[in-house]
């Protein structure tokens, strides 16, 4: 007797849906995500700040400011060691701390008074902010946006996007709306700290205005900055795959 045929094996693993092709705009919003920290992330590097600005303006002392703004820090670096977790951003937050601080003691010893030392402590922040706009307007000039090296760090190859015109557009748009913030924080800011610092303006009334500015312009600029690019990349058009077959423009 014939035996009966052997019935097919079925396989143990459930079927899957074939994968999504991913794009190159759900690529950079993961690697922003993760360069930004996360909504996290920006909260511990924007509060202790604000909360400096604040005590400052309501207090007029600066080492109670400090000390409040480096408890707030502190407290956040504390959770995250309890909970094990990345200290990056709230130790970003310690160093700039410490950096405006050691410029604001610096003008005390030089016989500044609390407005002076005030006033110092917003210089670095002008100075990153306009070391930052020029350096990535200058990569959006050439050419070559800053945001592009996201997508190349992602990809495997730093330079691979370049190939696609699109895609380097995309980039360099991104870029733009990402050094927006700091060109005009420094428009708005640079002027009132020289004529506080020129006496050709109240000093007391140039930290007054620096530290609204600083809370305005601050993260609902940024927030502002970044919902725009969250629109750019929320049209998802660019496959990765077309990124790596792309002729060389």
């Amino acid at each position: 007797m014939n035996s009966p045929p052997d019935e097919p094996v079925q396989s143990e693993e459930p079927v899957r849906p074939a994968a999504t092709v991913e794009t190159v705009e759900a690529l950079v919003r993961r690697q922003m995500s993760t360069a930004l920290g996360g909504r996290r992330g920006m909260v511990e590097a924007a509060v202790p700040t604000l909360v400096f600005t604040v005590a400052f303006l309501i207090g007029r002392d600066l080492r109670t400011a400090l000390l409040l703004s480096l408890a707030v820090a502190l407290v956040a670096l504390v959770v995250r060691l309890v909970q094990r977790s990345s200290i990056q951003f709230v130790v970003n937050a310690l160093i700039g701390i410490g950096i405006g601080a050691f410029f604001a003691m610096r003008a005390g010893q030089a016989g500044g008074d609390a407005n002076d030392q005030a006033l110092a402590y917003f210089l670095p922040g002008l100075l990153y902010n306009g070391g930052y706009a020029v350096v990535l307007s200058l990569t959006c000039l050439v050419r070559w946006p800053a945001v592009g090296f996201m997508v190349g760090s992602v990809t495997g190859d730093v330079t691979e996007w370049r190939r696609d015109p699109q895609l380097v557009k995309l980039c360099t748009r991104l870029t733009w709306l990402l050094v927006a913030p700091c060109i005009l924080r420094v428009a708005v800011q640079a002027p009132v700290y020289l004529a506080g610092s020129q006496d050709l303006m109240d000093p007391g009334a140039a930290v007054a205005v620096l530290g609204v500015a600083k809370i305005v312009m601050g993260w609902p600029l940024q927030i502002a900055a970044l919902a725009g690019m969250a629109w750019l990349l929320s049209r998802n058009s660019i496959p990765v795959e077309e990124t790596a077959r792309a002729e060389p423009a």
